[in-house]
Parts: structure tokens; sequence; C-alpha cells
């Protein structure tokens, strides 16, 4: 499958605002990128987002799928609840991979330090770990940047995380008032630098260690280094810890197709009919199937034969894509995508390959074929599903 999804290890958000310095919220099902007002001033405190990928997971995908494939795409995408509120008409948000590991912790926004005496469990603006040991985040070295260390007033107190910064670690989103606000980072130059680190062991700038990335507003910190004087609103996500499909994703993308046909039958014009031969009702997570599709003329061409027209193997263009959707939601999990989910053909006719693992199981899906031909472009949806099981 020339679409492989990966799911968080780990996420939480931090906050900055003086009463939740060390705050802790690893099992709250949504992430948070906020501006809060603070109780004695004018100051509007930020909140970040850290988020991690399995290093064991990223390593499979490349031996097993990647090894021999030239180039890929990444994304990180992440998907917004419905509660965004006092958001300005556009704004830039960033990511960057982080420089030190964090725990992530088990708490919620209301097991607050400040109020009821909780000693946090995980990562938190002051912390990286927890508020035990109270690691704080590393300080400035060669190629990082933090937001700062403090104040002269020392209303924010701790850095807030420690990243990578310039060419090759920074990707930035433009969003705006009429966007979905759904979140799609490219992140293919920062995997391309953790798998370095991974196979070659390579090191910094070439390779670096996976400890996930950091997710901000751009000049997120402005007014004497402890946050904005402007309101920038609310914008939240689905976490990992969500009950829904909408899990924040690691989105890995590659061309595995090859089109290599046994015969001139294209089939550049006109009806089709189009079937699967092989497609089951159900497939376990672990299981790598390749799906084989039938087509031919829907109303074949009069010609004196001594065998039938159905014993020919038609091909559909080489502009062939297929998509996947959620079959509850309707949600688009793969597009049509013209270079990563092309069809292949080979002696035995049309076919692509699906990777179980990167789905979500327990859920059903439905398949879509996207053919390009001289009539213009066909969507045949025949109610092609199949459901994935653990």
């Amino acid at each position: 499958m020339a679409y492989y999804f990966l799911f968080p290890e780990k996420d939480t958000t931090i906050y900055s605002h003086p009463r939740r310095t060390d705050l802790n919220t690893g099992k709250v099902e949504t992430l948070c990128l906020d501006t809060e007002e603070g109780n004695d001033d004018d100051v509007y405190y930020p909140s970040r987002i850290l988020i991690k990928f399995k290093d064991s997971e990223i390593k499979s995908l490349f031996q097993s799928d990647l090894e021999s494939i030239p180039s890929f795409k990444a994304n990180l995408k992440l998907y917004t609840t419905d509660y965004n509120q006092n958001l300005p008409v556009s704004q830039t948000l960033e990511l960057y991979p982080l420089v030190s590991s964090w725990e992530n912790g088990t708490q919620r926004y209301n097991d607050h330090p400040s109020y009821g005496g909780v000693i946090s469990n995980g990562a938190s603006w002051l912390y990286k770990d927890n508020g035990i040991d109270k690691n704080s985040w590393p300080a400035f070295s060669p190629g990082t940047t933090t937001s700062s260390f403090g104040s002269i007033n020392n209303l924010l107190e701790g850095i807030g995380g420690t990243w990578y910064y310039g060419d090759g670690f920074e990707s930035t989103q433009s969003i705006s008032i009429v966007h979905d606000y759904d979140l799609n980072f490219e992140v293919t130059s920062q995997i391309q630098k953790i798998s370095s680190s991974l196979f070659q062991l390579a090191s910094y700038p070439d390779g670096i260690t996976n400890n996930g990335f950091i997710i901000k507003r751009e000049n997120d910190i402005t007014l004497d280094k402890r946050g904005t004087d402007k309101n920038l609103g609310s914008l939240k996500y689905f976490s990992t810890d969500t009950h829904t499909i909408f899990s924040p994703t690691l989105i890995i993308k590659w061309d595995d197709s090859s089109y290599i046909t046994s015969s001139n039958d294209i089939l550049d014009n006109g009806k089709i009919q189009l079937n699967f031969s092989n497609l089951r009702n159900e497939y376990k997570q672990s299981e790598r199937p390749l799906l084989r599709l039938n087509t031919r003329k829907q109303y074949p061409d009069r010609t004196f034969t001594t065998s039938s027209d159905y014993l020919n193997i038609n091909y559909l263009t080489s502009a062939s894509y297929y998509s996947i959707e959620d079959y509850t939601s309707k949600e688009t999990i793969i597009p049509f995508d013209t270079e990563y989910t092309k069809l292949s053909a080979d002696s035995e006719g049309m076919y692509f390959k699906l990777n179980m693992q990167g789905l979500q199981p327990e859920r059903y899906y439905r398949l879509l074929i996207r053919h390009d031909n001289n009539d213009g472009i066909s969507i045949y949806d025949d109610n092609y599903y199949f459901k994935v099981t653990r």
C-alpha cells in the first residue's frame, strides 16, 4: 500500500499560564493550541502540543516497505474538533523536532497542581519528565532553540520545550477563518533525519534522535518573553486518546505501482464493468493482500472469434487510482492521489496492494476506483467494502 499510517505513541499539551506551568495533560482526549489571559495582567499565555511516534514502527516500515524505495513523502495530520473560538483572520502554526525525550503522563486538565496539590507525572511547561524528578527542558545548544528561560517579571517560568530549527527542521502551515482547521504538516525532511539516525547512526544535522515534535503558534512568545498581547483564540485537535477515528496520524506515502500490460486491450473509452476478483469481507491487521480487479467493456465490440471475450484480459489506463473511505463516517482515509495511489498492471490484469497494519482495526472501509480515459473521469463505487480486525 502506497499510503501507510502510524498512530502516536504519546501526545500531550503543555501550558505556560502561570497557574498551569507544571500541569500534565497526557490523558486528555484533545490537544490544544490556546492563548489564555493572565489572572493578574493583560498577557495571553500560549500552550503547545507535544507528539511522538514509535521508533520501532518507523524502523519496521522502512525495513519492510521503504528499503528499496528511492523517495517517499511524509505528512503529520491532526484533525480539528468542533471547538475552535476567538480566532484571528489568519495565523501561522509551526512544527519542529524536539531535542529531548519527555514523559507523557496520565493526568487530565482538572488534575491541577495549583489547586489540588497534585504532583504531575508527565511533561509540562516546566519539566520534561514530571513534578517529582523535575528535570527541566535542556538549555540552548548549537542548532536548537527554546522559548525563554523566564522573564524579568518571572511570570513565565521554564522554557516550554527545546527544538531543532532551521532549514530541514521546520514545517509551517497557515490557516484562516475559512479553513477547516485540520493540520497537515509535511515532515519528509524530519523523518529522513530520524531514519538516518536509526539506520546509519547519523548525528546532527544529518540525523536526529526521534523525540517527537512540538507544534506551536508562530511568535507565541513576544511580550517580555512571557506571552503575547493578542488573543489568538483556541484551536483544539483530537489526541491519541480520542474515542473517535480522528487520532493524529503520521502518513507515509510512496509510489509502489508498476504498469506492464500483456496486450493492447486498454479500455481508453466507452463504458466498462469493474469488480474485484479476490476481495474478502474481512482482513486481519497483519495481512497485506494484493487486490485484483476484473475489467471489461460493458458492451464488447462485435467480432468473429472462437473464444469468449470475457476470457480476454483488459486493462484500465495508467491514469487509474484507488481510494479508501471509512464506511460509517464517509471520511476519506486515502484520497485519489495521482502520484501515490496509482493502480498497477501485469499479465493477469489490474491490481494494487494494501497493508492492513496501517488501518484502524474493528472498522469497515469502502474501496473506490477512479478511471481516467478519453471520455473523462469515472468513479466506480459499487459497495466494495471490507473490515479490518485485530
